[in-house]
Formats: C-alpha cells, structure tokens, sequence
C-alpha cells in the first residue's frame, strides 16, 4: 500500500484481488483435511493445524502493518510462549519487564526455570543492566498496567551489541502506535484480543519477524505443538482491522480527556498516561509511539472506593480485557498483579468524549 494512511492501511490490509461476484473479504474456511493430489503433493493446503486460508490472509494483513511477516496463535499467550520456548534453551538467559503482564513472570518462574532458563526482571523505564550473557531482551511498552514506556532503539542497540535478541510486546500500542521491527527489534509479540481487533468477541496473539530463521522456529514450534487460532476467530479478526484506525482515535482522544480529568481531582493519585505532558513517559513515548492508546491508569485509594465508583458509573464495565468498544476498568490487584489495592487500569472506549468524561466525574463524586 506503499506510504497510504493507517485509515486506508487497515481498510484494504491482507484483502485479495478483487474479483466479481465474491465478497471484499472471502468467509471464513472451515477445514480440517483438504482434497490432496496424491501425485504431486498437497500444495498450500493440506491438513489444517498449519494451513487454513482465512489465517494466511488474517497473518498476511497483520504483517502489512507490523511491517514484517507474522504467525497467528490462538492467544497473547501462546504466542509469547512459542516466541519463548522457541528461542531459548537450557542454560540461556532471557530478561523479562519487572511491571509487564504477570502471567509472562509466572511463566518464566515456573516452566522456564524448569527447563533451566534464568530470568532477570528489569523495569521498563530502566535502569538497564549489562545484556551481556542475555539470550533474549522481551520489552513490554508501554507496559501493562503501569504504562510506562521504554526506548525500543536505543535498548534494543545495547542488547544487539551483547549479542541477544529482542522482542517487543506491542498489545497494548498496536502497531498502529508504534512498529518495533522499524524501531530495531527482531521480533514483535501482541494479544490480538485487545485493541487490535477490539470488539470483545475473539482471542487472538501472533508473532512478527522479518528474520527468516526466527520465523522458521515460530512457525514450527506451531505446527509441533498445535496453538493455531480457528478459522472463524481469524475471519472476525480480520474484519475487525478495518475500523482499527477509527477506533483508536476515539479511544486516544477519551484517555487525553480522562487523563486531563482525573489529574485535576484532588482524590486521585498517580495519574499515568503518556499522552500527558507531566507523565514521566512522555518524552519517550512523543519521540517513539505513533499514537497513545486509550489507556489511563490511577489510583483511587482503595478496594472498596473502586467498587463504589464502579458501581456509581453508568458507563464503566468491570472486566480484565482493554482496548474494547466500551470503556472497562480492573483493579489489577484482585488478580495478583504487584499494584496497590486501589490501583485501577482504565480502558478508554469509543463512547462520545463528554458522555464519558461526565460519567467519571459523578461517579468519583458519588464515590
């Protein structure tokens, strides 16, 4: 699509030549075996563990944006496991974001160490140790909940010039917010089932590369081990792209508004968005990230005030998901998560910005 806008970008992404009489996005494939020539071998489809149409396009529309050649699983969490146990072996070392999604620690402190990996917990804002005798540098940014924001070049020079890899988490910016790959990161990680499909309705993770070698690895610890997403959860993926860009701009505009909001109250603290100019991310996120998501985090104090404030909310939805259509909040605390007891990930949805901001402001009163 050469240098056309996101807008038209997700519109047109991973969409086949136009053909008369067929739809803009064919439906979805619904095969496991398929007719085989037993002479001359199966060609693209054979068996549909590791080949299915409707996936290929989904994989082929993702990698136009993420600007490199993509592998979908069945979750966020397949896919950074195979990216994980793909690329390290017994006696590696890999160093994981202290403040990224918790379910990646517990991976690597059990399964990982299991296999005789170590792991090192570094913060996303740093300071960064020595990546000397580091296999793999996994960066989460902006990290969730915490939103801080990590300089993908410079970080991903050091752990190049120690000989390691990197890989970037790209859930919650989505490559329309940043492109690691263009930024020196050797593979890119992302939950699908957040905003870059964004309806509530499909899980969803892939992996992005444009290394070959590390695409072979991906794509047959896959085909080994079977985490491929269905046929129809890649048709509602793809159909999902195309609003992609309408919906984060709504989202971007109700977090800056929200933000702007909840840091002029008196009774709430620790305001982070990196679209704010006070936020300790934000020069780092001006310099690197495309756009901001519409996430905002903050703390109202505790368990009982998030209830209350939920409860007085006519808009607000309590779930553990983000980047959806409607505006959710979690207290990450109730799932383990290292925050305080009040700490709340707000998920900014394509409400009217007003609607929205009014909503808060009763519902914090009224808390």
């Amino acid at each position: 699509m050469g240098d056309k806008g996101d807008g038209t970008l997700v519109v047109h992404a991973g969409l086949p030549e136009p053909v008369p009489g067929e739809p803009f996005l064919p439906g979805p494939v619904f095969a496991a075996p398929y007719h085989l020539d037993p002479v001359n071998g199966p060609g693209e489809n054979g068996y549909g563990r590791p080949d299915n149409p409707t996936r290929r396009a989904l994989e082929a529309a993702i990698g136009e944006l993420e600007g490199g050649q993509v592998r979908a699983f069945a979750t966020g969490q397949a896919a950074i496991t195979a990216l994980l146990l793909s690329v390290l072996r017994s006696g590696d070392t890999v160093a994981l974001p202290s403040d990224g999604y918790f379910t990646v620690r517990a991976f690597a402190e059990g399964t990982l160490r299991d296999l005789g990996v170590s792991t090192v917990l570094v913060p996303t804002a740093g300071p960064y140790p020595s990546f000397e005798g580091v296999r793999l540098v996994l960066l989460e940014t902006p990290a969730n909940p915490g939103l801080d924001v990590c300089d993908v070049r410079a970080v991903s020079a050091a752990a190049h010039a120690a000989g390691a890899l990197v890989a970037v988490d790209n859930t919650t910016a989505t490559p329309l917010g940043q492109r690691p790959l263009e930024l020196g990161a050797d593979l890119v990680v992302a939950s699908g089932t957040k905003a870059l499909t964004g309806h509530s309705d499909v899980l969803l993770g892939y992996v992005a590369t444009g290394d070959e070698d590390l695409l072979a690895r991906v794509t047959t610890w896959r085909a080994q081990t079977g985490g491929t997403p269905g046929a129809f959860d890649c048709w509602l993926a793809h159909r999902s792209l195309a609003t992609l860009d309408l919906r984060l701009a709504r989202q971007t505009a109700n977090a800056a508004a929200v933000a702007g909001l909840l840091s002029g109250r008196s009774d709430v603290t620790g305001v982070r968005w990196p679209g704010l100019s006070t936020d300790p991310s934000y020069e780092v996120a001006a310099a690197q990230m495309r756009r901001i998501p519409g996430i905002v985090s903050f703390d109202l104090g505790s368990a009982e005030r998030v209830a209350r404030f939920l409860e007085a909310s006519e808009l607000v939805f309590a779930a553990t998901s983000f980047g959806g259509l409607h505006t959710t909040a979690d207290r990450r605390a109730q799932w383990g998560d290292d925050t305080a007891p009040g700490f709340v990930r707000l998920s900014c949805g394509v409400e009217d910005t007003p609607d929205l901001v009014a909503d808060l402001s009763a519902a914090l009163d009224k808390s």
